[in-house]
């Protein structure tokens, strides 16, 4: 967030100055009345050329710089993550494996099954629903079962493409408890507008409790690359 709004701040100023400068020229080189012929012609300014080089290569560097600093620090994940959950997405909907780590302990999963939009409200109870703790640093591994997808929770301030064959992470920890809205970003076919899903962040408490409900209803086990339509080739295929 502060990347973005400092990007947007020096945009900005920059902005300013342009249009000031633009606004001067036009006002000070205008033609007066009962001017005629044209104005002295030059040929060209080399201190002035030079300055326009150099500063937006200088401004691009600085925002590459800070871009990427950002940027590294985000996908650091040097450090295991406290919760790690292979969600799959799949036409038109998502499948969330939530493994066997620091928190959860046992493999569980939840498949979900895509919204179907008539013009009313959508019942976002039905919609696939990811669960996390608060608090926890979380790892979402992002796999797709047959095209392009792209996993997107505007509130976290991050999306990322799911790849056939490829995996992506998403590294963050939710700090705030509550029900936040994803959808596909990525066209993904007939029914994209209806890969609906939405994440809920709750305590530790509520977190283990949904983890035993899926165990009791014998959601145990991945729902891993075995189900995928387009399967990634072994080696030996391959060749």
């Amino acid at each position: 967030m502060d990347l973005w709004v400092n990007s947007w701040i020096a945009a900005l100023v920059v902005g300013i100055i342009t249009w000031g400068l633009m606004i001067w020229c036009i006002v000070a080189y205008r033609r007066r009345k009962g001017t005629v012929g044209f104005p002295r012609q030059n040929s060209f300014n080399l201190p002035l050329e030079v300055f326009y080089l150099t500063i937006p290569v200088f401004m691009v560097l600085v925002f590459f710089y800070f871009t990427d600093r950002d940027q590294q620090a985000i996908d650091n994940r040097d450090q295991p993550a406290d919760v790690v959950v292979d969600v799959r997405g799949k036409q038109w909907a998502w499948d969330f494996n939530y493994k066997k780590g620091a928190v959860i302990t046992d493999d569980v999963h939840e498949a979900g099954v895509q919204a179907h939009l008539t013009g009313n409200d959508v019942d976002k109870e039905k919609l696939p629903t990811l669960y996390l703790p608060v608090n926890k640093s979380v790892d979402v591994e992002l796999n797709s079962r047959d095209v392009i997808h792209s996993f997107w929770v505007p509130a976290f301030l991050q999306k990322r493409d799911m790849i056939p064959g490829k995996t992506n992470y998403i590294r963050f920890t939710p700090t705030k408890e509550g029900t936040y809205d994803g959808k596909c970003a990525e066209l993904c076919g007939e029914y994209h507008s209806e890969m609906l899903f939405r994440v809920k962040v709750v305590s530790d408490s509520e977190f283990k409790s949904h983890m035993d409900q899926l165990r009791q209803s014998g959601n145990t086990g991945l729902l891993g690359d075995e189900y995928d339509r387009n399967p990634a080739p072994t080696p030996t295929e391959t060749k």
